[in-house]
């Protein structure tokens, strides 16, 4: 029976999709359920999955754009798997050779090679002289370096006459080539965004800095016992992820979008998390972090992340979001100015975290700082709303007790005032 493997749809209103690659080559067996390829649109990846076992035959290229429903390859299941036969080959029959009695008593001496030169030395000169001494006594020129113990004015000067008379070697210039590839839909797709956004949106970045120093301390107490407890490690993001929720509650305009006329703001928070992945940057969307702890944040986090990397993410996964952070400290970014995710209206940029001299109860001190970024289309958030999202972040993240009180002193709590 021949079986017909389709292009799948990765979503509404998508009409064809790339077939990124192929996992298999034509007229391999395959099994049920078994990866076969990628196909590629402007919002996922999905996998080709085998409906049937048996032999395949390919029959879109890599690289095409088709539509989606076309038949992608067509598995034959009337054939059986080679590797599973059981019929034992017989076994070699070993040739027994005569013993030459001759031999044993008067055995024919052979020429004796010197053993292979390394590379280091493969193009050093042997005297004919030196050459067959060597084979006499079956040494090597590696046996012939090591065995000096010495180096004296001869062999010093022996070496510059060689370089010398050595004739100059030709400069080796490498071939200049380009190398050309088809853009795919997703890198198609966020660059049309990224300029969309630059050109839609009267986007502004404010910036403030952040003493790492609690956090840290944190981590580094806690982690043997919350690894122990949960399985994960305890990062940065979670921190940021959980300061960010809190931060969008108290600051509304933050956490709402432009829907032609109307401002629309939600009541919860799901975040989106920029991955960078070979295929490009993927922003899958953590939801309801409102109510997640900081191990359900790390978890969430590293299932997304894991996903994003191998091209698994579900279109579910990539949409939505009311807020985006971006983590351009893991490649050791100090700065930068991040662009807003659309039709989100704002995102906030870490970077790398570095020593600096910095004043602390009038008293210079150095501590672990991290330059913080929001992102944010002017037409909706005032610079107050901005400022203060972010000094928000800032106090949760130097203190973060707060963020078991939603961002309240903890001593007020504790007073009830």
């Amino acid at each position: 029976m021949i079986v017909e493997v389709k292009i799948p749809s990765p979503g509404e209103s998508i009409t064809e999709a790339l077939l990124a690659s192929w996992l298999v080559a034509n007229g391999d067996y395959v099994e049920k359920d078994q990866e076969l390829g990628e196909v590629e649109s402007d919002k996922a990846t999905l996998p080709l999955i085998a409906a049937e076992s048996g032999q395949i035959k390919l029959v879109i290229k890599a690289g095409d754009t088709v539509k989606i429903g076309a038949v992608a390859c067509t598995i034959d299941t009337s054939v059986s798997n080679p590797g599973t036969s059981t019929k034992e080959a017989p076994p070699v029959q070993k040739e027994e050779k005569p013993i030459n009695t001759e031999e044993q008593k008067t055995p024919e001496k052979k020429d004796t090679p010197i053993p292979a030169a390394n590379a280091a030395t493969e193009k050093i000169k042997i005297s004919p002289v030196a050459k067959k001494l060597m084979e006499e006594n079956n040494l090597s020129v590696d046996d012939i370096i090591h065995g000096l113990q010495r180096i004296g004015k001869n062999e010093v000067e022996l070496v510059l006459n060689q370089k010398q008379q050595a004739p100059e070697e030709k400069l080796v210039v490498s071939e200049r080539t380009d190398d050309r590839k088809k853009m795919t839909p997703l890198r198609k797709k966020l660059s049309e965004r990224l300029v969309a956004v630059k050109n839609q949106t009267a986007m502004l970045t404010t910036f403030n800095e952040v003493d790492m120093s609690e956090v840290m301390a944190l981590r580094k107490k806690y982690q043997p016992l919350f690894e122990k407890k949960y399985g994960i490690k305890l990062g940065i993001m979670s921190f940021f992820t959980k300061a960010a929720s809190l931060a969008l509650k108290l600051h509304p305009n933050v956490n709402s979008m432009l829907d032609g006329d109307d401002i629309v703001s939600a009541n919860y928070t799901d975040i989106a998390i920029a991955v960078q992945t070979d295929k490009g940057l993927m922003v899958p969307v953590l939801r309801s972090v409102e109510n997640m702890s900081l191990a359900d944040i790390e978890k969430g986090i590293a299932d997304l992340a894991t996903k994003a990397r191998a091209a698994r993410l579900s279109i579910e996964e990539m949409s939505g979001g009311t807020f985006t952070i971006t983590n351009g400290g893991v490649f050791g970014s100090l700065l930068s100015t991040p662009i807003i995710n659309p039709p989100q209206s704002a995102i906030l940029g870490m970077h790398n975290i570095v020593e600096r001299p910095v004043a602390v109860n009038g008293q210079v001190v150095i501590r672990p700082m991290m330059y913080i970024a929001l992102s944010y289309d002017h037409r909706l958030i005032d610079g107050k709303d901005s400022v203060g999202f972010l000094v928000h972040i800032k106090q949760f993240i130097e203190n973060p007790v707060k963020l078991l009180f939603a961002g309240n002193d903890p001593e007020k709590v504790l007073l009830g005032i």
